[in-house]
């Protein structure tokens, strides 16, 4: 991918944005086509009748340019995008739906001919009859080829949806009803279009319900020599643009290969491989082309950290950043050192090592790994553990310790659930919960302080019911602090769950340890109390120091006293 300016008309966020727009355009004209088709398991009527809604929508000027518009912008940019990768080495997904993008023209190239240009030039109707009566009675070979044109499209949309939607915070909940419906709308449709093809073949049908205009208008079609010529053109010039675009992106990639071999540039790692690429080659696609494991969440469009190395030497002599990596960079206070791999195209030998190195699983080839580290998200993260605990259980047995610690965990757990968060996971007498996965973060906040206060409750309740076993009072601290954190699955082996990790959970934790140290039992950041808009009346407000912050966090200290009493805001 060239290097380009963050805006603009033709800069690579714009092209991009135009590539989405132009296929989901498409996406949705397939949906409504093929949801059309599924009426056919009702009826040929009431297919008919939905069809005339939809070429009410699609058959009119507006609804025509910008179909067919989309089309050529979809295509043109995605030829460009395979002219402009350097390397076609790329995950199963990408690869798959590269295939079947190549391959629906080929596919449906016919169909749009039989159906759009045939009715635009000779008036032929293109009804259910007329073209179920083509595809199932006199070509099924025809036919089968746009059945599996149609689940070739259908892939296709659905693997781009998903890779637009992968990472957004409500994705997770919706894939299962997602996923149920990218399987039902093909196999409806399908069997919409054999049921059609079924009835059709009833001879009892065949003599009461084929309209004679329409069977005279399209007999004329198919048996005019003249028609039949042009037709023959016509679809000769599409199929040989296609493939004349197509040869001319293979024969630039093959002439700009052949002229990079003489000028290339030597990438070396610090488990000792140097992998020669072109002139040209981000550091990322040099990593991919070697076989070497490289994570690159956002697909190497420079809009997050993970594929960042570190430049061993003489950083200055680099490329400088344009202003996308220039933007992430400054997100994540990098030093100079730091760089980019998708974005970097050194220009020189350059030696580099990646900061977030992804361990490969033995049984899956490295190129063909989608590493998933994880996801920047604003989110809420609450701490609690037990005050003294060492000293409550140093006299008790361990199944004593068992029991305490499950009754401790099961107030935690309840809690934490009720008010609308995720259990992270249990340190010892301590708990991580994250609050804001699928919610806003002020939402995210008052869930957090909801939580907080029913925790107070549970443990007052547990700490009376044990006050006669226990040597002193159960006596929790609880923090919570909000802000970005990096979400995703980790782990090694079948030892995997989803959490979060960065600055916020450690904030998150110190301010745990601030409640211990005021014998408090919450503290909470300005920004939790601020997004909930919290009730702060009697609430004591501190300044305190936080290991890795240059100026002091403002906290709120709730005794326990107060803790019990609900701290949302009173908008």
């Amino acid at each position: 991918m060239t290097t380009a300016s963050v805006t603009g008309i033709f800069s690579e966020r714009s092209i991009r944005r135009a590539r989405l727009g132009s296929g989901l355009v498409i996406f949705v004209f397939v949906l409504l086509h093929l949801s059309n088709h599924a009426l056919g398991l009702v009826s040929f009527a009431a297919a008919d009748k939905a069809r005339h809604l939809f070429l009410a929508l699609w058959r009119n000027p507006v609804g025509t340019v910008l179909f067919y518009g989309s089309v050529l912008v979809h295509v043109t940019l995605v030829l460009r995008a395979i002219y402009i990768r350097r390397s076609l080495v790329m995950p199963k997904g990408e690869a798959t739906q590269m295939v079947l993008g190549l391959l629906i023209p080929l596919l449906l190239i016919d169909h749009v001919i039989g159906t759009r240009i045939a009715h635009e030039l000779y008036g032929y109707i293109d009804n259910y009859e007329t073209i179920v009566s083509m595809l199932w009675l006199r070509t099924p070979a025809t036919g089968v080829r746009q059945a599996l044109g149609l689940i070739a499209v259908w892939i296709h949309g659905c693997i781009g949806i998903h890779y637009w939607l992968r990472y957004r915070p409500w994705y997770g909940g919706f894939a299962p009803l997602l996923l149920a419906l990218a399987i039902l709308v093909p196999v409806l449709s399908l069997l919409g279009f054999v049921e059609m093809g079924r009835t059709l073949a009833d001879p009892a049908y065949q003599l009461t319900s084929i309209e004679p205009y329409a069977t005279t208008v399209n007999s004329h079609y198919v048996s005019d020599p003249a028609i039949r010529s042009h037709i023959a053109m016509v679809r000769a010039g599409l199929y040989g643009a296609f493939s004349a675009s197509l040869i001319i992106v293979v024969a630039a990639r093959t002439r700009r290969r052949l002229k990079e071999r003489l000028d290339q540039v030597a990438v070396h790692y610090p488990g000792g491989e140097v992998i020669r690429v072109p002139r040209g080659f981000t550091v990322l696609e040099a990593s991919r082309l070697g076989g070497l494991p490289h994570y690159s969440v956002c697909g190497g469009k420079g809009q997050c950290s993970t594929c960042r190395v570190q430049i061993l030497g003489d950083y200055q002599k680099l490329p400088p950043p344009d202003k996308l990596e220039q933007t992430t960079l400054k997100r994540i206070n990098a030093g100079p050192d730091v760089r980019l791999a998708c974005q970097l195209r050194p220009d020189a030998d350059v030696a580099v090592a990646p900061l977030l190195v992804p361990a490969v699983e033995a049984a899956l080839p490295a190129n063909s790994q989608e590493t998933s580290p994880g996801r920047e998200r604003e989110i809420v993260v609450l701490f609690v553990d037990i005050r003294h605990f060492t000293t409550l259980t140093e006299t008790r047995l361990p199944f004593d310790v068992v029991f305490l610690l499950n009754r401790y965990f099961a107030i935690i757990g309840k809690a934490v659930e009720q008010a609308g968060g995720r259990l992270d996971k249990f340190i010892g007498d301590g708990a991580m919960a994250l609050f804001g996965l699928n919610a806003a973060p002020e939402e995210a906040c008052r869930q957090a302080l909801d939580a907080a206060a029913a925790i107070v409750v549970g443990i007052e309740k547990l700490a009376a019911e044990l006050a006669e076993e226990l040597t002193l009072p159960l006596r929790i601290a609880i923090g919570i602090h909000t802000g970005p954190a990096v979400v995703g699955t980790m782990g090694y082996g079948r030892v995997r769950s989803m959490t979060a990790i960065g600055d916020t959970v450690n904030v998150a934790s110190r301010l745990e340890s601030a409640a211990k140290e005021f014998d408090a039992a919450i503290v909470f950041s300005e920004p939790v109390a601020r997004l909930a808009a919290a009730d702060l009346a009697g609430i004591e407000s501190r300044e305190i120091s936080v290991r890795g912050r240059a100026l002091p966090l403002k906290v709120y200290v709730v005794p326990r006293e107060k803790a019990a009493e609900p701290l949302e805001g009173k908008a």
